[in-house]
């Protein structure tokens, strides 16, 4: 039964929809794991027992009389503590919501809920989502998988690592400037980034409204297909019948192979070369204008941050971290005129982005440029902290200013992801073309 923590979230629902699993069991073995874990406390906020063996009972009741709810119904998953979950605190990381419990679930978490989705909980994050690394010294830092003196990335940090640990079957997590994805590449899982509006953020914690977006962090392309039609509450895309053959992949060459460690850099090399031999036509090309995107996104995050989370950060500024109170106070000085004017050089620009990549399939590059560093280093050294968060964030950045959709897949190199970036609203495309490229790289 201990195998079943390993497996991926399609699998186990197949086992459960031919009988071979029952969801009682599997939750038990998933809380059984949780609560006799070393990193229990550093992984989940909190665990919903009840809630997940309530859930559990009637999904089993459902397989046993066919009338199941989808190809999830059953399947334990983690929450990121961002989600509002009827009942139960919902703190995003942070101290000044401490106590904070909301009167019904997130819009997602109900809608997976519908589909037969067990909650088993919810996953520490960095606070209020405002980091890459996913360091957080006022609740938790979860390990990273392939070192445990290592951050997991951020800020799906907790949501990341409860299925990397065998402690869920995926995790549900959130994306603003690479939150779902650098967890992902830093724990060899598959993450995926939705287009901005695509997924519901009704009941969800909000970081930055016009860049906030939901996805899940799980062990295969069709986890994330079936997940992310749970999400949705609309019927999963079709994978079958996908290969590499004649697709067109461009390298983008601006800003992001810049300062790329070496380890990420033969991954992503090594990467590039089983593709093309799968059939991948690939690209080199530039786009001067991701330097204007980048030099605005300061602005518009910090004040888009600011703008919310003003009240409860200025009330209470010492229950913070320094380096995210240092962060998200950036927006007090953004003027109005600045950040309109921001926002339409970012939407000119993503109409020329559009265009410009508009003959290929994707856009690729590593998923970070950096592996995870040393938590003990990041609280000790300020500066190191400032250079690494900007450096993890830097790539999954772009696909967030751009607002397209991405994945990361594994490279088979520990912490080393390769992304694929697709197009507006392309989430069924670039499902289709990852699980070819999946193939490609196993």
């Amino acid at each position: 039964m201990q195998d079943w923590r390993w497996m991926t979230a399609a699998d186990l629902g197949r086992a459960i929809g031919a009988g071979e699993i029952d969801p009682v069991a599997l939750t038990d073995v998933y809380l059984d794991a949780i609560d006799a874990h070393e990193f229990r406390d550093r992984i989940f906020a909190r665990v919903t027992h009840n809630r997940a063996r309530a859930e559990a009972a009637a999904a089993s009741e459902r397989a046993k009389s066919g009338f199941r709810r989808g190809p999830l119904d059953g399947v334990p998953v983690s929450w990121k503590d961002l989600f509002d979950t009827a009942g139960v605190a919902t703190e995003a990381g942070t101290a000044l919501m401490e106590g904070r419990v909301p009167t019904q679930d997130a819009l997602v978490l109900q809608n997976a809920t519908a589909a037969g989705l067990v909650c088993l909980g919810k996953t520490h994050m960095s606070e209020i989502a405002f980091s890459g690394l996913g360091l957080n010294p006022i609740t938790a830092t979860p390990p990273c998988v392939n070192d445990h003196e290592a951050v997991a990335g951020g800020s799906s940090s907790g949501a990341a690592t409860s299925v990397a640990f065998g402690l869920a079957a995926a995790g549900i997590g959130s994306d603003t400037g690479g939150s779902v994805r650098i967890p992902s590449a830093w724990n060899d899982l598959v993450g995926l980034k939705t287009t901005h509006g695509r997924l519901s953020l009704d009941g969800v914690v909000p970081l930055c409204l016009t860049f906030d977006t939901v996805g899940p962090l799980c062990r295969s392309v069709e986890d994330a297909a079936l997940l992310y039609a749970a999400l949705e509450g609309e019927k999963a895309v079709d994978l079958g019948h996908t290969d590499l053959k004649g697709v067109r992949l461009m390298v983008l060459d601006t800003i992001v192979p810049d300062d790329v460690r070496d380890a990420p850099r033969a991954a992503f090399q090594s990467a590039v070369e089983r593709l093309q031999n799968a059939g991948a036509i690939v690209e080199h090309r530039y786009f001067s204008q991701l330097f204007d995107a980048f030099n605005v996104a300061g602005n518009l995050y910090a004040a888009d941050s600011y703008g919310w989370w003003r009240d409860l950060v200025e009330a209470n500024p010492e229950k913070m971290f320094p380096q995210i109170l240092e962060r998200v106070r950036g927006g007090k000085d953004v003027s109005g005129p600045d950040y309109v004017a921001g926002w339409n050089l970012l939407r000119d620009i993503r109409k020329q982005y559009a265009a410009e990549v508009a003959q290929f399939d994707a856009v690729i590059m590593p998923t970070a440029p950096i592996l995870p560093p040393h938590a003990d280093r990041l609280l000790s050294d300020d500066e190191y902290y400032k250079a690494e968060n900007l450096l993890a964030l830097r790539n999954t950045r772009v696909a967030n200013l751009l607002d397209l959709t991405s994945v990361t897949l594994p490279t088979g190199v520990p912490s080393c992801g390769i992304m694929f970036n697709g197009q507006n609203g392309g989430e069924a495309a670039l499902l289709r073309l990852c699980a070819a490229a999946e193939q490609a790289l196993a």
